[in-house]
């Protein structure tokens, strides 16, 4: 019995879990430390763990399908609302979570801060394209039968 594994499934896979180690990573360099093991699945940071997943899934369907398909704009509509999103609606709630954190504390305010998710800058996103780019191309050509 042969296992049989969606190409597409494995890209969008692959780019979340190659972004979001590579976070873990860059993480551990910038913190010189090997106990950042949150970076593994956090949001936030570099690179976009959510651009990636969308951009290898975009690459796969566009070099199977073909890019004149309707999945492939399907899948590219999805890639740019999702970017969007990454940038300008997560990060701007991001800073406003900071700031609400920070006026918290200075009315040292007994109500209990949550986690801020910061969401991403552009450059992080950039990231998450390229490694999007590179993973959906390696599982294209390690699945072409």
């Amino acid at each position: 019995m042969e296992l049989v594994l969606s190409p597409y499934l494995l890209a969008a896979a692959s780019g979340w879990v190659v972004a979001q180690g590579t976070k873990y990573i860059v993480a551990t360099i910038k913190g010189r430390k090997l106990h950042n093991l949150r970076q593994l699945y956090l949001s936030g940071s570099m690179p976009s763990a959510h651009s990636a997943t969308v951009v290898a899934l975009l690459v796969i369907i566009g070099l199977k399908d073909g890019m004149e398909s309707g999945l492939f704009g399907l899948a590219a509509l999805f890639a740019a609302v999702v970017m969007y999103d990454a940038v300008m609606v997560r990060r701007s709630s991001g800073e406003q979570g900071a700031s609400l954190t920070e006026l918290l504390a200075s009315l040292k305010s007994t109500v209990r801060v949550p986690r801020v998710a910061k969401g991403h800058t552009p450059f992080e996103v950039v990231g998450g394209v390229l490694v999007g780019l590179l993973v959906g191309t390696v599982v294209y050509f390690a699945t072409v039968v």
